[in-house]
């Protein structure tokens, strides 16, 4: 049996880099010989037993974290016409249920991964997907931000949020960001119109009558204070079940609320592929480190993320 490198977590949560069997593509799959692999919060609050993806984890199988993934098809099972070995491909295999991308190789559904263009960094297409499809899934696809829009996100200088506000903009949107103050100048280059400083001011002194919020940081009763900036009829995303507000308060401000779990799509990967060939979206690397290091990328996340996504090298 062929085998590889993967970084496994152990029943502690300690990551260490060895040896495992390699993946084989079933019917509609492809195998993916990696080059990047994204780092995500999903992926160390699962590696802490936070979050319900650990769940998902087959008893007795090594527990190989990551879904952020990009690289070149080594081959394709039956039935696949997508793709051929050699292609390169990005996306975000099989979420939320394993896709073990901390690793030299990953077998992914046809269908769940789309052609890295030329021209494209395949480090930057390896950190975009979870992150940006949480984005466009939220604010195209939910929300419908259109031209003209006013729309808020909360938590801006995140794996999320530097690429929703990109994403808000190439809609056509006028966009509010919170950030601590040091991170305002990079998402005014970003395209952010209005910035907020989270530690000195509050997002509702500085914002009204907007159409759409993204709240990317859930927690404390934000989605909750974001209701009050909506005006009558707008929308609020949020990624935590927990933090939505109750319908009484959104019924009496006559907007609406959702949360979101990310899925898989092709479709919207190839989407944000445009943008990058455009120029219009780019993927900011807050720290890169090789896949043998992925203990010291968790670290840097959990003590508070660098501006935009974490990224590991394979090869």
């Amino acid at each position: 049996m062929s085998t590889m490198h993967a970084v496994v977590t152990d029943e502690d949560g300690r990551l260490g880099y060895t040896e495992v069997s390699r993946p084989e593509p079933l019917a509609n799959e492809v195998l993916i010989r990696v080059e990047a692999a994204g780092v995500n919060p999903v992926d160390w609050k699962t590696r802490a037993g936070n979050s319900p993806p650990r769940r998902l984890f087959a008893p007795g199988q090594p527990v190989i974290l990551g879904w952020d993934v990009a690289g070149k098809v080594e081959a394709a099972g039956a039935g696949v016409t997508r793709f051929a070995p050699g292609d390169r491909v990005f996306g975000m295999p099989k979420f939320p249920r394993p896709a073990s991308a901390y690793a030299e190789y990953v077998v992914a559904g046809a269908r769940e991964v789309a052609r890295v263009p030329d021209g494209i960094d395949i480090v930057e297409a390896g950190a975009l997907p979870l992150a940006g499809l949480t984005a466009w899934q939220a604010l195209v696809d939910t929300q419908a931000v259109a031209s003209g829009d006013r729309v808020l996100i909360n938590a801006a200088s995140g794996g999320v949020g530097h690429l929703a506000v990109q994403i808000a903009k190439a809609q056509g949107a006028e966009v509010w960001a919170t950030a601590s103050a040091s991170k305002h100048d990079r998402l005014r280059e970003l395209g952010a119109d209005h910035l907020i400083d989270h530690s000195t001011e509050r997002f509702e002194d500085q914002c009204s009558d907007m159409d759409a919020v993204l709240d990317l940081y859930a927690a404390h009763g934000s989605p909750t204070r974001a209701v009050a900036v909506l005006r009558a009829g707008g929308s609020l995303v949020t990624v935590s079940p927990a933090e939505l507000p109750d319908a009484a308060t959104l019924a009496a401000a006559e907007v609406s609320a959702n949360w979101i779990l990310v899925e898989p799509d092709y479709a919207s990967l190839e989407a944000m592929a445009e943008l990058m060939t455009s120029g219009a979206l780019r993927v900011v690397i807050g720290a890169q480190r090789p896949l043998a290091q992925m203990q010291e990328l968790h670290e840097i996340g959990q003590g508070g993320a660098p501006f935009g996504k974490l990224v590991a090298t394979v090869g």
